[in-house]
């Protein structure tokens, strides 16, 4: 057993839930964004404006979905060159096989595949064809064995909460924006669950809901302590930048995750607020403005997603359609907070100094 804990010490294999939940969904997210996120925007700028090169190019880098998730991951966990780029193969044949449910599968599989090249990795004087080799075959056969099962499994669950939301809007606006808003400002990745997920239509409304209000939430009920530069960190940014203070004090969670139970029954069944952009669009908020661009591109160039779910068609934004996103997304979260914050701060629960940052 000592030779065992000693070989995984040196291959840097470490099992546990932050390095393959909070670290490697992270990176997941961080390999969305720069491949079907910014390739979904650069495509549907390409398409308003015309310009067929743009619409190319982002077809190109949302294509790589698969293998950048993969690749992320593999750096998430540390692992070394030939088995990082190895993993390029494994996440496009995981993603493939896993059908609409693929980047769950990819999430799983690449992990494996990881930490297996990891472990064969510098152990042979042909090193240079045993890794790649061997994360490969492994991550492949494992895509073969649990990539269709695991993504049923993640396609019909995606399914089940958007028809339910289109069913019950009320109730399931409020718990998928308190849901996802609360996955947003935690250490994990919101935008990783609502692309696994596919949330997309009502669903992905009242999930661009729920982190708007904890982004834009957070940014004003610390501006005295924070000023502008808390409002771009955390506004354009991440929330989760609160989570050690949220540590040292959970009440100063109260007022946005509030403020996100009453934005997402707002979306749902006042404005019909609907994401039909990429289902990863759900889960950024206003990072980047990526939640309300996601909501611009549903409405002029509908995802293959919302498509696939809904039938969901183009469509010209209304002025009512504009007024609805910009309370959902950066009014209501920042009036409500404030709201909720106020009688907390005369009861003490929330004191001066409890929502500052190092920046």
């Amino acid at each position: 057993m000592s030779k065992v804990k000693a070989f995984l010490k040196r291959k840097d294999i470490v099992f546990s839930a932050k390095r393959y939940f909070i670290d490697a969904m992270s990176a997941m997210a961080q390999g969305l964004f720069c491949s079907l996120l910014i390739g979904t925007i650069i495509k549907t700028l390409g398409q308003q404006l015309n310009l067929p090169f743009m619409v190319e190019m982002g077809g190109f880098a949302s294509a790589m979905a698969a293998p950048a998730m993969a690749v992320a991951i593999g750096y998430a966990l540390k692992a070394p060159p030939l088995v990082l780029f190895s993993l390029a193969a494994v996440g496009q044949a995981a993603n493939t096989m896993g059908g609409s449910g693929g980047p769950l599968a990819v999430f799983f599989i690449a992990i494996i595949a990881a930490e297996i090249g990891k472990a064969i990795s510098k152990e042979t004087k042909v090193d240079i064809l045993v890794t790649p080799f061997v994360t490969i075959f492994a991550g492949v056969v494992v895509s073969y064995a649990i990539a269709p099962p695991i993504g049923a499994v993640a396609n019909a669950f995606g399914t089940l909460i958007n028809h339910t939301t289109a069913l019950q809007p009320f109730w399931m606006g409020i718990a998928v924006s308190v849901l996802v808003g609360i996955a947003l400002t935690l250490p994990i990745s919101s935008a990783a669950i609502c692309h696994t997920f596919g949330l997309v239509g009502l669903a992905g409304g009242a999930a661009v809901a729920g982190c708007c209000a904890q982004m834009v939430g957070f940014a004003v009920m610390s501006f005295k302590e924070n000023r502008w530069g808390g409002i771009v960190s955390q506004g354009l940014g991440t929330s989760m930048l609160q989570m050690g203070n949220i540590v040292r004090n959970p009440r100063i969670w109260i007022p946005p995750t509030l403020a996100s139970a009453v934005t997402g029954p707002i979306a749902t069944c006042v404005f019909k607020l609907q994401m039909n952009g990429a289902p990863v669009n759900s889960g950024m908020g206003t990072c980047g403005l990526c939640g309300p661009i996601g909501v611009w591109t549903g409405w002029v160039a509908p995802s293959e997603k919302a498509v696939e779910m809904f039938n969901t068609v183009a469509i010209s934004p209304t002025a009512m359609d504009w007024i609805g996103l910009l309370l959902i997304a950066i009014v209501l979260p920042a009036v409500l907070t404030l709201l909720f914050a106020w009688p907390l701060r005369k009861m003490g629960w929330i004191k001066d100094g409890d929502l500052k940052l190092d920046l």
